[in-house]
């Protein structure tokens, strides 16, 4: 009998398409659901009969309780070789295999770039503007030449951000925790001071930092507070790095001129999500790394961790 895999978050239907999955459809079947399952109760009664799940990004976590009610899984695989959703010891503890793919750090990057000019030049107001009989320009864009941008985080995604801003002919400066002189100099970046020198300074504001114990809540409402009234926020990263409340109400009271936003508190998010409805946002479902190429990736390396499941020998572990 077949081995059963689930693809879970297929929202776009196409996880059986970009890849070929014939080297493991003989030994197992594929069903890809659309749907999202936000509850452990939908999650665990959807998987019962599955032996291997694939999951994307860090959307549906894995806790211990989870791994305890599917005695039947025993492969997991997850796109990207980090995920900070998943019990690795539990899955170990019961027998679960939990595998990873590659990820491209180049559709986020270029994904914050789309926002930062869509919020730059109004592009999603004047374009609704006028296909809907609107005013014939109703804003006046902000400039990058000359402007700084200052980015929170010099890792991968963050210096090619840099990289892109200094073709600009903007004024990029950097900081972390851990940043030092030598590293921004390697990316041809100023260093900031600190943290509150980035945010006084700055027309715009990047995240590009890891979800982590010390990240947790960097930006609050006394940092929010520090930015320009003409400046913008931009978030690809992780949502929890930036208090969401105090996001919510800079955005509503005018303390930032605005906000480009890809990942939540919550996703998919709630209809009555307030970020659904907040002004001066510029807003995306998390389309930090859904591009065909990272696709292909993703669910090209997944058939490719069944296969050397099936034979025994799994690649890309993780845990």
């Amino acid at each position: 009998m077949r081995l059963r895999c689930a693809v879970l978050d297929d929202f776009q239907s196409v996880a059986t398409t970009v890849v070929d999955w014939s080297p493991v459809t003989d030994d197992v079947e594929v069903v890809t659901f659309p749907e999202h399952f936000g509850t452990e109760d939908e999650l665990v009664a959807v998987l019962a009969d599955f032996d291997i799940a694939v999951t994307l990004r860090e959307r549906v976590p894995f806790p211990a309780t989870v791994f305890a009610r599917l005695p039947r899984l025993k492969l997991l695989v997850a796109s990207g070789m980090r995920n900070s959703v998943i019990d690795f010891a539990a899955a170990e503890q019961h027998g679960v295999t939990v595998c990873g793919t590659a990820s491209s750090s180049t559709p986020p990057v270029e994904l914050t770039w789309a926002l930062l000019l869509g919020l730059a030049r109004g592009i999603v107001p004047e374009s609704t503007a006028l296909r809907t009989g609107g005013p014939w320009q109703s804003t006046v864009g902000a400039d990058l030449h000359g402007r700084r941008l200052g980015l929170l985080g010099l890792g991968k995604i963050g210096s090619r951000v840099a990289q892109i801003g200094l073709a600009f002919g903007m004024d990029v400066v950097a900081w972390s925790q851990n940043l030092t002189k030598e590293r921004a100099d390697e990316v041809g970046t100023g260093l900031a001071a600190s943290k509150e020198e980035l945010l006084e300074t700055s027309d715009f504001v990047s995240v590009h930092l890891a979800l982590s114990d010390r990240t947790r809540g960097l930006l609050g409402a006394a940092e929010l507070g520090l930015m320009r009234p003409a400046g913008y926020l931009i978030n690809t990263s992780r949502a929890a790095i930036v208090d969401q409340d105090a996001l919510l109400a800079a955005l509503r009271d005018g303390t930032i001129a605005g906000a480009g936003v890809d990942v939540f508190d919550v996703e998919p998010l709630p209809a009555d999500h307030p970020m659904r409805t907040a002004p001066r946002l510029l807003a995306t479902p998390h389309l930090g790394y859904v591009t065909r190429d990272n696709y292909r990736t993703y669910y090209g390396h997944a058939v490719e961790d069944i296969k050397a499941f099936l034979a025994g020998s799994p690649v890309r572990r993780l845990g």
